[in-house]
């Protein structure tokens, strides 16, 4: 790392881990040594130059920087949301200086006149138009926050002004202004993306944003990094950071060595087998921030034994939760009771309602001979083995797996770990393909902006309505109607009612099997200061404060 102003040299420094008692935001009641940590939502602005930062991806190279196609972390850091995620989960105007519904079905976004693309040229509602009509696209990454946007393109998202933006809906949606605070209204240069087409957002296409970071031309060396310069016309603001180098580590003990001796300046989502690497001498320092993730599997094919709910309901039961925390979380973690954390409607107006929904759902247990009766009335033919997909290098990924494996054997599952390289484990998200021949995959998901929707429907949904990851063609007409209903609600108490009324059909059902909440750790060199750590990360432009102190 070059700095500017710095002094040079690691300092060694013991993690930043407090022993004193979470509040509520922490997740809940967290078992174990997850209790006894104070959880940081970001570090202090950094407040001196530096001249160049090395930054590891530990999920491993992205397929594309295409905001409308993909989820990382390099994305916010080039392109802007129309609003801004906060590192406490709250929303903040971005780009946008206002974005309200003006009636239940018409939504108003208007735009800052100051913003630029990095060419210097000023955005424009058309730009906005653009960007947005990408994720109407039923492939896109962020369909689901689209799907009752008027489908009509001429009526839909249309240009009213020079700098406004208006948005017309079939019905109510009470979920769209929070997603704009996340990749679904990332903001992409008109011009460049029409004329890029396909190859936007890969390394020969690149991208045209209006965010804290440019991507320069040659910037992304496939398979090696991605370089990124700081915009000193940023209308937030030039970054004290003035090159940022992303590389891709996805090794967990790798990564640790190399952060620890200061080879690497920081990573955001580190793995929590490296803990008490971490908490040794070396370079940085730990934080912990909180988080939405959580470590879960579910089933990726409409036609395997993995799709049938007795199947997934019984490895659920085989598996002993806090010995995954113990093993796998390594203590930082929490069991957590379905698919959607307490953290994500701790601040939402009828908290009340959505914390009595989950404190009545049942606590996970482990009871083998339950679990070897649902497999008998599976009725499935059990004889080939049920795959489980994992990124290779992800220790915590095959750990999960293999704990699945073990679970599966005592209860009569015979279950085959398939370890991915990481670009065709991401893959497999987005091209039906990758899943061939795959029953389960084992991941760590988390919701990426505020709400309790936004996750479940990718998975519950049909893929009409916005379940782009119901790959197991999973339908209840129960659960949709009442997550449409809490979605089309415009009063919070009957949003939450709606929303604990699916909750109370899905959860038992396990259609995605979670494992353990966990939070978000980031290792920081210990010169630095600055960097988001709560979930915020993965949407708000969190390089943008990251600098010396």
């Amino acid at each position: 790392m070059k700095r500017t102003g710095l002094a040079a040299g690691a300092v060694a420094c013991a993690a930043m881990l407090a022993l004193t008692a979470c509040g509520p935001r922490a997740g809940g009641d967290a078992d174990g040594a997850s209790a006894e940590l104070t959880l940081v939502d970001a570090q202090p602005a950094g407040t001196q130059p530096v001249d160049e930062v090395t930054w590891a991806i530990v999920e491993g190279e992205p397929a594309t920087l295409n905001p409308a196609a993909s989820a990382n972390l390099v994305i916010p850091n080039l392109c802007d949301n129309l609003l801004s995620l906060q590192p406490d989960f709250s929303v903040e105007p971005g780009v946008a200086e206002r974005a309200e519904f003006v009636d239940p079905v018409t939504f108003v976004i208007t735009l800052r006149d100051d913003v630029t693309f990095w060419d210097g040229s000023p955005l424009t509602a058309d730009d906005v138009v653009y960007s947005l009509q990408q994720s109407t696209d039923p492939a896109s990454q962020w369909y689901s926050a689209f799907a009752l946007v008027d489908p009509d393109p001429a009526t839909g998202i249309v240009a009213t002004g020079p700098l406004e933006v208006t948005v017309h809906f079939v019905a109510p949606d009470s979920t769209f202004r929070d997603a704009l605070a996340g990749q679904g209204g990332a903001v992409m240069q008109k011009a460049f993306g029409e004329a890029a087409g396909p190859a936007v957002g890969t390394p020969d296409g690149g991208l045209m944003c209006t965010g804290p970071f440019e991507l320069a031309e040659g910037g992304w060396k496939p398979g090696s990094e991605i370089v990124t310069t700081a915009n000193e016309d940023y209308w937030g603001g030039a970054p004290l950071v003035k090159q940022l180098t992303y590389t891709f580590v996805n090794d967990g003990s790798t990564l640790a060595t190399a952060l620890t001796q200061g080879e690497i300046d920081g990573a955001i989502n580190v793995a929590p087998s490296s803990r008490a690497v971490f908490e040794g001498d070396g370079a940085g320092t730990l934080t912990v921030g909180p988080s939405t993730a959580s470590y879960s599997f579910g089933p990726v094919s409409a036609t395997s034994a993995a799709a049938n709910p007795k199947i997934r309901q019984a490895l659920s039961l085989a598996i002993d939760r806090q010995q995954y925390l113990d093993t796998v979380v390594n203590g930082l973690g929490y069991v957590q009771k379905t698919l959607v954390p307490e953290f994500s409607f701790q601040s939402m107006e009828a908290a009340d309602v959505y914390q009595a929904g989950y404190d009545a759902l049942a606590e996970p247990t482990v009871d083998l001979e339950a679990a070897k009766q649902l497999v008998a009335e599976s009725g499935e033919d059990l004889s080939v083995p049920l795959v489980v997909a994992v990124p290779a290098g992800a220790k915590e990924f095959a750990q999960t797996a293999a704990i699945m494996q073990a679970a599966g054997k005592e209860i009569g599952l015979q279950l085959e770990i398939d370890e991915l390289q990481a670009s065709d484990f991401g893959a497999l998200f987005y091209d039906p393909s990758k899943r061939e021949g795959i029953d389960f995959v084992a991941t760590q998901g988390y919701l990426e902006t505020p709400g309790v929707l936004g996750y479940p429907s990718l998975f519950l949904l049909p893929p009409a309505m916005g379940g782009v990851f119901n790959w197991s063609e999973y339908n209840d007409p129960d659960v949709t109607a009442h997550l449409m209903a809490a979605r089309n609600a415009t009063d919070p108490q009957t949003a939450a009612s709606e929303f604990v009324a699916a909750q109370e059909i899905f959860a038992p059902e396990q259609l995605q099997v979670t494992l353990a909440g966990t939070y978000q750790l980031t290792y920081l060199n210990s010169e630095l200061s600055g960097v988001t750590t709560s979930v915020a990360a993965y949407s708000s432009p969190w390089a943008l404060h990251l600098g010396g102190k």
